[in-house]
């Protein structure tokens, strides 16, 4: 298998599934139980959270350990909404979002009688700063933009963002989630109030996340019960999936730019390649910068599923976009947000490499594809056959 989808999901790596092992087998207490096993887990949780916030320039009383990157989304925007309603009822965020934050956002409307502002991008799939600074509203309580794109990989000015809206009074919200451990994440040099990740995405377990959320930022606790992560996320810690988290965050930090360089160099070939053997190829979000691993093409005149189906003959997992939107035929919301019409967002094909791929896992796809192609605009109804 020949395994090109990492931004729906990453292999653990072999460390990590060590050490959630290892808690799920000797350290397996709930720290919040009263006896002395129970304390060393406590006080694990809470090295563990220290480390983290090291890792990512931060105060371990900022972070707060989630099941997930969409809960995290959901605490940050959701929670934050509620706790300051008394502030305004407007928030910002971007057409091109995950659906974790588009969720909370048409909950908010529908359910809390909020208002949301959609930024529009360019055609690179860039956020328009212009446009955030005009949006911005007396009743603005919160701007969300993420930092990476899921689907193209493309990167958002942050930095910028947190400016614009800092000298308007306004807090930001980052979905990190496609960041982390493929571009250097610095909270402190970014700025930003609240930051959500996912370990999942960074070769860590499935089943836990996290939320930065800067001190004295107030947030209405969303799932209710006792009194964990001091009151903000109800329920047991998965200290063996938070075990887990940090050590792959370690690993994905302390090899970031070696595996970036390599990576981008295959990713690129991989680029060059497609454009060189099939005609008629728009690559999404050329001349943006992007994650180092993530290819977005859209094949025209033929369907992205048609593609993906032969390309699994094949033993090749790619995606035609977020994992979590695989099943609807609808085309993606973030290429029609960068302008493609609807057929050119239908052919759409996203490779999102590791540090596991090789040239041969990239000279297999080059083998294939143009043949997948070939065959398939010749039965295609949008002609070019």
């Amino acid at each position: 298998m020949i395994y090109l989808d990492n931004n729906a999901t990453t292999k653990p790596a072999p460390e990590v599934v060590e050490e959630v092992m290892r808690y799920m087998t000797e350290r397996w207490f709930n720290p919040s139980s009263p006896y002395s096993a129970a304390f060393e887990a406590k006080k694990d949780l809470e090295d563990f959270r220290a480390k983290m916030a090291r890792l990512l320039s931060c105060d371990p009383e900022e972070i707060f350990f989630t099941s997930c990157g969409t809960e995290s989304d959901n605490m940050a925007l959701k929670g934050y909404a509620l706790a300051n309603m008394d502030k305004g009822k407007h928030i910002i965020t971007s057409e091109i979002e995950h659906k974790a934050v588009l969720g909370p956002c048409r909950w908010l409307e529908k359910a809390m009688g909020f208002e949301v502002t959609y930024l529009p991008v360019d055609s690179k799939g860039v956020v328009i700063l212009d446009e955030l600074a005009e949006a911005i509203r007396s009743d603005t309580i919160l701007v969300s933009v993420m930092a990476a794109n899921n689907e193209t990989g493309v990167i958002q000015p942050i930095e910028d963002i947190v400016r614009i809206a800092h000298e308007r009074g306004v807090p930001v919200h980052t979905d990190a989630v496609q960041a982390i451990g493929k571009i250097p994440v610095d909270i402190a040099s970014w700025g930003v109030d609240m930051l959500s990740g996912s370990a999942h995405k960074f070769h860590g377990p499935r089943g836990v996340g996290f939320l930065f959320k800067k001190k004295g930022l107030r947030i209405t606790a969303l799932i209710q019960g006792g009194g964990h992560e001091r009151k903000l996320r109800a329920g047991t810690e998965n200290l063996a999936g938070i075990a887990g988290m940090v050590k792959a965050l370690e690993i994905a930090i302390a090899n970031l730019d070696e595996h970036a360089a390599r990576i981008s160099a295959l990713r690129d070939a991989l680029e060059r390649g497609i454009l060189e053997r099939i005609p008629y190829v728009v690559v999404n979000g050329a001349g943006a910068p992007r994650v180092p691993n993530t290819l977005n093409i859209s094949v025209k005149y033929v369907e992205g599923e048609s593609m993906l189906l032969d390309l699994d003959s094949y033993g090749i997992c790619a995606s035609s976009g977020s994992a979590c939107t695989s099943g609807e035929l609808s085309p993606s919301h973030v290429l029609l947000a960068m302008g493609l019409d609807h057929a050119t967002a239908h052919g759409s094909l996203r490779f999102s490499l590791s540090h596991e791929n090789t040239e041969e896992d990239i000279n297999r796809v080059l083998e294939v594809l143009p043949g997948i192609v070939e065959r398939l605009r010749k039965l295609s109804p949008f002609g070019k056959g």
